[in-house]
C-alpha cells in the first residue's frame, strides 16, 4: 500500500504539541513528511528540549497515523529541538545612575548590611557619587547605621513631577522603608505590597547623578529579590558570607540565584565577613572562629572573583550601632581592609562593563585612587 501525504497531514492535524494551543501542523512543528510505500518519515521541530514532551510527540504522531491512515504503517519520527531565545529579566534603567550593584547573602546574620553600609561610605571616600537603597523591607537597618533614624524624605519637584529626596549622610544618598515607619512598628506586608513600596523608592526618588547605587537585599532568595531584578537593570551582584559551612551552603544558593539563565545577573564576587578575630592586645594573632577561608574556597569552586576578607572586630559593630560606619576611620587595619575590598568591587565592575553589555562603564583614572572622572 502506498501512503498518501495529504492523509498523513490530516491525521497530524488531530494532535498538538504539549504546551501549544495549535495543532501540530498549524504550529509549524511538522517540518517535512516523506513516504516510501508503507513507510513514512515525519520531521518535527520542537521548541522545548524536555524529554517527556519529545517522547509524547513521537508517540502521538505514530498513534495518529496508525489510527487515521494505516494501522500497519512503518512510522519513523525525527525530532529536532530549536529553543527560542530566552528572555532575560530586565528592568528599566534610571537616568543618571551608571551602576546598580545588589548586595546579597544566602542567610541572615552574616553582616550583609554592615558590609553594604561600609562599602557605600568607602566608595564615597574614593570620590564616587553613591546611593544606597535599603531593600530589606522587613528589617531595615540603614537609618540606624547612618544615624538618620529621625529623618524623613522631603518631596521635591523634578521636571514637573513630585519625587522623594533621599536622605544624605557621610556622602551617601539613601532611602529605606525605615524612614516611613515607626521604630517599634513591624512591617507586615505581603509580597506585592513590599514590591510596590520598593518600586516607589526606586523610580519615584530624585537620586540625581550616581556612579553607584548599592541595593541592600534581604537575606535568602525570594520575592523581594525577584522584584528588584525585574525592576532594575542590575550591573552585578556581590554575595556576603562568613567562612562557616552553614553560611557557605546558603551563599552558594545566593550565587546560583543570580546565575539562573532567566535572571543572568553577573556576580562581581564574594566577600568573606568575620574572617578571623584579632584581639587588640595581640595584633599579630588571628583566630579563625568561624573557619578559615571558607568563602575564598567557595569563590574558587564557583569560579567567581573573591573580593576580600573583613575581620571580626568590635569597632565595626560599635561604629554601626552609633551611625558612624567604620569605613570613616583613617589609617586603621579595618579601614585599610575596607578600602582594598572596595577597590576590588570597583575593579570587578570595570571588568564586567568592559566585557558585557552596558550599564554604562565607570571611568577611573587609577586603581590607586579610584577617583571618578567628571564629564
Amino acid at each position: 500500500m502506498k501512503l498518501n501525504r495529504k492523509d498523513i497531514l490530516n491525521a497530524l492535524e488531530t494532535i498538538s504539541v504539549s504546551g501549544e494551543g495549535k495543532n501540530m501542523v498549524e504550529s509549524g512543528a511538522v517540518q517535512n513528511i516523506m513516504t516510501f510505500g508503507d513507510e513514512v518519515v515525519v520531521d518535527l521541530l520542537l521548541t522545548t528540549p524536555a524529554l517527556h514532551i519529545k517522547k509524547r510527540a513521537e508517540v502521538d504522531v505514530m498513534k495518529a497515523i496508525h489510527e487515521h491512515v494505516h494501522q500497519k504503517a512503518k512510522v519513523k519520527v525525527n525530532i529536532k529541538v530549536q529553543a527560542p531565545e530566552k528572555t532575560e529579566i530586565k528592568g528599566k534603567s534610571i537616568p543618571g545612575i551608571k551602576n546598580i550593584v545588589a548586595v546579597a547573602s544566602g542567610k541572615g546574620g552574616v553582616g550583609k548590611s554592615t558590609v553594604t553600609a561600609n562599602l557605600a561610605v568607602s566608595l564615597a571616600k574614593m570620590g564616587f557619587n553613591v546611593g544606597l537603597l535599603d531593600a530589606d523591607i522587613y528589617g531595615p537597618s540603614m537609618p540606624m547605621m547612618f544615624d538618620v533614624q529621625t529623618e524623613k524624605p522631603l518631596s521635591v519637584n523634578v521636571d514637573g513631577k513630585s519625587k522623594m529626596k533621599p536622605i544624605e549622610n557621610h556622602g551617601v544618598k539613601m532611602l529605606s522603608i525605615g524612614f516611613f515607619t515607626q521604630p517599634n512598628q513591624a512591617v507586615i506586608w505581603r509580597g506585592p505590597m513590599a514590591a510596590k513600596a520598593l518600586n516607589q523608592m526606586i523610580f519615584d526618588a530624585a537620586w540625581g547623578e550616581l556612579d553607584f547605587l548599592l541595593v541592600d537585599l534581604p537575606p535568602g532568595t525570594g520575592d523581594i529579590h525577584l522584584s528588584i531584578m525585574q525592576s532594575l537593570p542590575l550591573t552585578g551582584a556581590v554575595v556576603v558570607s562568613t567562612p562557616q559551612n552553614v553560611a557557605l551552603a546558603d551563599a552558594r544558593k545566593g550565587v546560583a540565584m543570580f546565575q539562573q539563565e532567566t535572571i543572568n545577573v553577573p556576580v562581581l564576587g564574594i566577600i568573606e565577613n568575620m574572617a578571623y578575630f584579632t584581639p587588640e592586645e595581640l595584633p599579630d594573632n588571628k583566630y579563625y572562629i568561624f573557619g578559615k577561608e571558607g568563602a575564598k574556597l567557595l569563590a574558587e569552586d564557583l569560579q567567581v572573583p573573591f573580593l576580600g576578607q573583613l575581620p571580626l572586630v568590635q569597632s565595626i559593630r560599635e561604629a554601626g550601632d552609633i551611625g558612624h560606619p567604620a569605613a570613616l576611620q583613617e589609617n586603621t587595619p579595618l579601614s585599610k581592609a575596607l578600602e582594598l575590598l572596595t577597590q576590588n568591587v570597583v575593579q570587578e565592575t570595570v571588568n564586567r562593563n568592559s566585557s558585557l553589555p552596558p550599564t554604562e562603564a565607570i571611568k577611573i583614572t587609577t586603581m590607586a585612587g579610584c577617583s571618578a572622572v567628571k564629564k
